[in-house]
This record gives structure tokens, sequence and C-alpha cells, in this order.
């Protein structure tokens, strides 16, 4: 054993961040007895990348190195997790540490298969085939929205779990605005490809949306999956996953959402479920087998969005619980399956989606969030940034 921690987090994103602020402002024992595990350098606001997208943000304002958001009292390691042993209470690192817990929180996020659809990776950043999830070629959605003349402008959301299911048509929204203002949306057809069965889950914002779409004049396409690219001859390939006939679609444009799955040393690991993700109770968020484990975050199997919005919820959840257990008295911390979505619709307008495991709207604002607003707008733009690097990652929201 190279070294042991009270607790060990796995992942230094925002779940991991969070869960570590509010353990060490609970209980100042536990200060250098957290152990933060992540390889990166940086640490990304990712949800601000639909505005960089958009060329409503900079995409440098959603960075910081990763040393400047660890909290204080935590040690981070920066390596990878290669290997769980939840038996014996450790987990084995790429560089072949081994690193003992009393306690373990998984949380290292979703991971995105740039190969899942074939010509994607090849093509991303070139001949106006663009994508908000890579902080890399982000720039390049605001280059190919600012600089289409005309023709298909195609937006696809993947048959997979993504960060934010609002998000592949956030970008279409503020795209279309931008035609419009920039004088060619009357030679632009923008067409909605996406495997969903609808354009949102919970009905209230359906609706809503669904009278967005008509507005836009968008064409939205439902059960159409994503499979290939011809960047050359500018060809999407889709699969229609009702009748499994493929169809061609001919574009000027293209902003692929790419598919996402559980990162593969969790999914070969005894922490996963059968379909790969961190197997937890979905109110305590304890791993439903190794009970000193807990997984939060994009990489747990909760039958809700995977969202900042919803960590903010289980973070919480997950310190509370795991303070419980050391100090041996019963976990009364529950998630309700909360979860958020800014749904930009355009420049300086915004629905609010806000529910739980039911699908029900859990609002928070003394309004109709289904109705677009700029002050939502203003809200993600300018306040959740501060709140997020200021408040969440510092425990205190």
């Amino acid at each position: 054993m190279n070294a042991s921690y009270k607790v060990v987090i796995v992942g230094g994103g925002t779940a991991g961040i969070s869960v570590a602020a509010r353990l060490l402002r609970q209980s100042n024992s536990l200060a250098e007895k957290i152990a933060i595990i992540d390889p990166a350098d940086k640490h990304y606001y990712q949800p601000l990348w639909t505005l960089v997208g958009g060329g409503a943000s900079k995409k440098e304002d959603s960075e910081r190195t990763m040393e400047s958001v660890i909290p204080k009292g935590a040690v981070w390691l920066q390596t990878a997790v290669a290997e769980f042993s939840p038996e014996s209470k450790y987990v084995v690192t790429n560089d072949g540490q081994t690193i003992g817990y009393d306690y373990l929180v998984v949380a290292s996020g979703i991971e995105i298969n740039w190969g899942g659809i074939k010509g994607l990776k090849e093509s991303l950043g070139t001949k106006q085939v663009c994508s908000n999830y890579s902080y890399q070629h982000v720039d390049y959605t605001w280059e190919t929205i600012r600089s289409f003349k005309g023709g298909t402008a195609l937006f696809t959301h993947p048959a997979s779990p993504v960060k934010c299911g609002g998000a592949p048509q956030k970008i279409m929204y503020l795209a279309e605005d931008y035609f419009t203002r920039a004088g060619v949306r009357n030679s632009t057809n923008v067409v909605f490809q996406s495997a969903n069965p609808a354009i949102f889950d919970v009905q209230k914002y359906r609706e809503a949306l669904e009278k967005v779409v008509v507005r836009k004049n968008i064409q939205a396409n439902f059960r159409k999956n994503l499979i290939e690219i011809k960047p050359d001859e500018k060809i999407a390939i889709f699969e229609d996953l009702d009748t499994q006939e493929k169809e061609e679609v001919a574009y000027s444009m293209i902003h692929v959402t790419p598919l996402m799955q559980a990162p593969s040393f969790i999914k070969n690991s005894p922490l996963a479920d059968e379909t790969g993700w961190v197997d937890v109770h979905q109110y305590t968020l304890q791993h439903n087998r190794y009970k000193n484990v807990f997984g939060l975050g994009d990489n747990a199997n909760l039958p809700t969005s995977k969202t900042g919005a919803a960590i903010r919820k289980q973070a919480p959840v997950v310190a509370n619980n795991i303070i419980s257990l050391m100090r041996s008295i019963p976990m009364k911390e529950s998630y309700d399956g909360y979860s958020s979505c800014p749904i930009v619709t355009g420049y300086n307008k915004l629905i609010l989606a806000e529910f739980d495991y039911n699908k029900d709207p859990q609002e928070t604002m003394p309004f109709n969030q289904a109705v677009e607003r700029r002050s939502m707008y203003m809200m993600k733009k300018d306040m959740l940034p501060i709140m997020y690097w200021n408040g969440m990652l510092k425990g205190t929201m």
C-alpha cells in the first residue's frame, strides 16, 4: 500500500471537488485525509461551451487550473485510477500505486466516444463539422456558424446519455437566431435529427419547446441516430431506431453531439451495474453492494439528467451521508432526482427546466419557467459561472 486516506475521491470534476469541499467544511479532522485522484491539469465549467459555440462567451472563461480548485486540506494525486478493489478497500492507479481508503466516492464523469460515429473523429474541426463538446474545437462551432451562408444546418442528438440533455438543441437555437440576424435565414434549412422520441422528456417544457421549434421553422425528426459522417461529400448517415433503415441527409454544416458512455475503467469494474454505470441507491447515493462506496454525477446510474445542477443537489447528500457513517449514526440525506437544464432558445432567451425523478417540474422561481425570459438567460450567462466557481466548488451551495 503506497498510501491510505480516510476518503478517496475518484475524479476532480464538479462532483468530486464539491464533495471534497463539503466534507472538509463539515469536519476539520479530515484535513489531509481526503485524496482526490485526477490526472487532468485543467478544470472546466462546461455549461459555458454552448455560449462559446454561439459566440456569446469566451472559452478561456471556462478554464481554471486543477490546482486552483482543489479544496484546501485535500490531497491531489495527479494520476488516473485503473482498477477498483472494493472488497479490499483500495484502488490501483495507472502508475502502479495502491491507494487505500475507508470511504470511496466515485465521481469520474462521463466518457466521450469520439470514435463512436464513423468519420467524426477525423473530420471534427474541419469542413463545417463542429461540436461544442470539445474545448479544443468549440471555437470552430462559432467560426462555422458565423461564416454560414445558407443551405442545411444540421444538428444531432445521439442514442446515448449525454451531458445536459438539452445542450444539443441549445446551440441550434442560437445558430438559428444568428442566421436570422445575419440575413441568411431565408436561405437556410435548420434540421434537428434526434435519437430521442421527443424534444424533451418533461411534458411542461416539451410543450413549450415544441412551440419554439414551430416558431423558428425548425425541422425536427426523432428516433434518428447519427452513425456516420462523410465530410468530403457533406453527407450524414442516420439509422432510424424504429425501422433500422439507413437514411442519408445532405448538409452544409453539421453540429454533432457525440456518443457518450460510462468510463471504461468503471464499466469493467465490480462497481458497475449491468449497463456499466456506478451502481448506487437512487436516494442515498450509496453503492448497492459496497456500503462504504458512494457515486454521484455523470458516472452514476441515476435515472435523471446528467447535469451540473443535479450534482449541486447530489453533493450534499453524499457528504452528509458519509459523515453520518463516520459517526455511526443513520444516514438521513436523500436525493429526489432533481436536475435542471437552462435551455437557451436564442440570444437573451432561456427556458429554465427544473424537474425530479418523476419528471415533475420542481421550479424554484416565482413564475412560469416554461416561458422564455431574458432574465434567465442573463442568469445562465453571468450569474451561474460565478456561483459555480465561488460557491459550488467551495462547498457553500
